[in-house]
């Protein structure tokens, strides 16, 4: 039973120095040992002192002294059998010394008596039971010399013991003790990792985090846990800038964009000085970008790993709780929502439809605020247009929907025609036309769904003149196809009047942050994009229906912002400001002035798309 062989010799039962000798018996030991707790209260302490002594020894001296190893396992064993003999207010020293320890500093046998003792203690008096599972939790967070060489095998091992040690000890602690998830959940989150950690422990601890989650213990406390780790993720991406990436000064919205993570950009040694380095001294510290990067490999992983359980529809749930709560309203995030994005490639005829339908109704809801529901359209945009699992028919049943509001509304809109009057009828023009620009000749294929965007020209010719307001790249691209497709006639109903668009751009532009908003552009993340890449569209598979040849004919035919020569507005222009939104290239035009080129430039390193075919 015990690490300790048990004699025969009766002399050994009356030693008074329990610590010396440790061939007592495991019932003799443990008898000892309880007398040595009670007799604390009658003044007698020497005993105790010596277990609490043999407790709180430096971790050095177990290193060296394989006496003092035995030692330690026996009296942690003696005290897992006599955890009704501990009390709080006399026995404080001993308790303290066994919420000091930690797993990282011992040897298995060492560790195993350990675990069982605070098994023991949490489930045998309530009033220990948040002290037992915080110190568990403290052994999620490795030392810094585990951190430092964790490329080394032998540590590697140590680490798996650990935390299979600590996994098992919540499992048994919550099946003994119902409340234990309850307790333990809000303890995870306030032991997570400080936002200004850029280390791998925090990797290591949302990693714990997630299989917590995947437990008994997340069907209890799971959203909670996942709330947590989509707050942390969406901390460090909006830590990321784009101020350092090399910027494009030539291509637009849609003749270049980025098909692969750009090679290097994470790598060691690379030049990409995405966010700040940790100044923790004790080594590990990374870049924000690869930080998030491998979060968010951990995070796709774990969504594998419900699919492969039959979980995946209940965690998605609790994630979108959690996209909606931190990261729908977040203007600066760029790569936490593709958590939802995988989440749906997984399961699209279910997960992918509910976060379509879900963000459609977020955007016709008039209890959202209004920031809120045009953040919803332009996620539904974005997903829509690069979800290469969802159905054409599906795309065009989200898009009929939000024709059928853009109409509605155009009936109902009274004589007020200042644009910022209107901002969620022009996030909805904008959001349809922007999805047609990737999706138009998959729809017009099939003649039921053409019939279906027949609504589209009364939209866009309204007093009101969505497309002298919205992102004048969408507007462009999107016209050249619907003319050479012939979804209508590009009359003069369709050329832009420069003046009045002159004059809209700054009063719109100033008071809509989503106007250049794609949240789903492609990831820049190495690692995380190899989860996407093979279920997202790039603009290079997009099948154009028009001959490049004539772009510039057509370009010449269809005024769009600032094609003339201008001044008025310039000084006003947001638009720098929010691309940092998104890495979506802006549309740059021959005549436009050179602070106008570097306002619409992509921030992104990017390189002519070399993707599959095109769909």
């Amino acid at each position: 039973m015990g690490a300790v062989e048990v004699l025969n010799d009766s002399s050994s039962l009356y030693a008074s120095d329990l610590v010396e000798n440790v061939d007592l018996s495991d019932m003799n030991l443990v008898q000892t040992l309880r007398k040595a707790l009670t007799s604390v209260q009658t003044g007698d302490s020497d005993l105790y002192n010596e277990i609490v002594e043999v407790m709180s020894r430096d971790v050095k001296d177990f290193r060296a002294d394989f006496d003092a190893v035995a030692q330690l396992e026996t009296v942690l064993k003696a005290l897992s059998c006599s955890v009704s003999c501990i009390d709080i207010v006399h026995h404080y020293k001993l308790l303290s010394a066994l919420f000091g320890m930690k797993l990282w500093d011992h040897n298995p046998n060492v560790m195993d008596a350990l675990v069982n003792l605070v098994i023991s203690l949490a489930v045998t008096s309530g009033k220990y039971l948040d002290s037992c599972l915080n110190m568990l939790i403290k052994n999620f967070l490795p030392p810094p010399w585990v951190i430092k060489n964790l490329s080394n095998p032998r540590i590697l091992n140590k680490k798996t013991e650990v935390f299979a040690r600590v996994h098992a000890a919540f499992l048994k602690i919550s099946i003994l003790v119902p409340l234990t998830p309850s307790r333990l959940v809000p303890m995870l989150s306030q032991n997570m990792p400080k936002i200004h950690r850029k280390d791998l422990l925090m990797v290591i601890y949302v990693e714990n985090l997630l299989k917590l989650e995947n437990s008994s213990i997340g069907r209890v406390g799971g959203s909670v846990i996942l709330n947590v780790v989509m707050e942390r993720l969406r901390d460090l991406d909006v830590e990321i800038g784009w101020d350092d990436i090399p910027q494009d000064d030539s291509r637009g919205m849609f003749d270049m964009e980025l098909e692969d993570a750009v090679e290097g950009t994470i790598d060691e040694g690379d030049e990409f000085p995405v966010g700040p380095l940790s100044q923790d001294t004790s080594g590990g510290s990374i870049v924000v970008s690869e930080l998030l990067d491998k979060l968010m490999v951990i995070a796709f992983e774990h969504l594998e790993s419900c699919q492969n359980d039959g979980r995946l529809d209940e965690v998605f749930e609790l994630l979108f709780q959690s996209f909606e709560n931190f990261v729908l309203d977040t203007y600066k995030s760029k790569f936490s929502q593709f958590l939802m994005f995988y989440a749906c490639s997984l399961d699209p005829e279910n997960c992918g439809v509910k976060f379509a339908s879900k963000l459609m109704d977020i955007f016709l809801s008039s209890r959202k605020s209004p920031a809120t529901r045009r953040s919803a359209v332009a996620y539904l945009a974005s997903f829509l247009a690069r979800g290469k699992f969802l159905p054409v028919s599906f795309v065009a049943s989200m898009l009929k929907r939000l024709m059928d509001e853009c109409v509605g509304y155009c009936r109902t809109c009274n004589g007020d025609i200042r644009p910022e009057a209107h901002l969620i009828f022009f996030s909805g023009c904008q959001a349809i036309m922007y999805v047609l620009c990737f999706r138009m000749r998959s729809i017009l294929d099939v003649p039921r769904l053409r019939s279906e965007l027949t609504p589209l020209e009364s939209i866009l010719t309204h007093k009101l003149d969505p497309l002298s307001v919205c992102i004048p790249s969408v507007v462009a691209e999107f016209l050249r196809q619907a003319k050479a497709d012939g979804l209508f006639i590009v009359s003069d109903s369709f050329i832009f009047n420069n003046q009045l668009e002159s004059e809209l751009s700054g009063s719109f532009g100033g008071c809509d942050k989503l106007k250049t908003f794609f949240p789903f552009d492609p990831c820049l993340l190495k690692s995380s994009n190899s989860f996407i890449s093979p279920n997202f569209i790039y603009w290079s598979m997009v099948r154009a229906p028009y001959d490049e040849d004539e772009e510039d004919d057509f370009d010449a035919e269809v005024i769009v912002n600032g094609d003339e020569d201008s001044e008025e507005g310039e000084d006003e222009d947001v638009d720098y400001a929010m691309n940092k939104m998104s890495i979506t290239p802006k549309h740059s035009f021959k005549n436009q002035m050179m602070e106008r080129d570097r306002l619409l430039r992509m921030p992104s390193r990017i390189r002519p798309s070399t993707s599959p075919e095109s769909l």
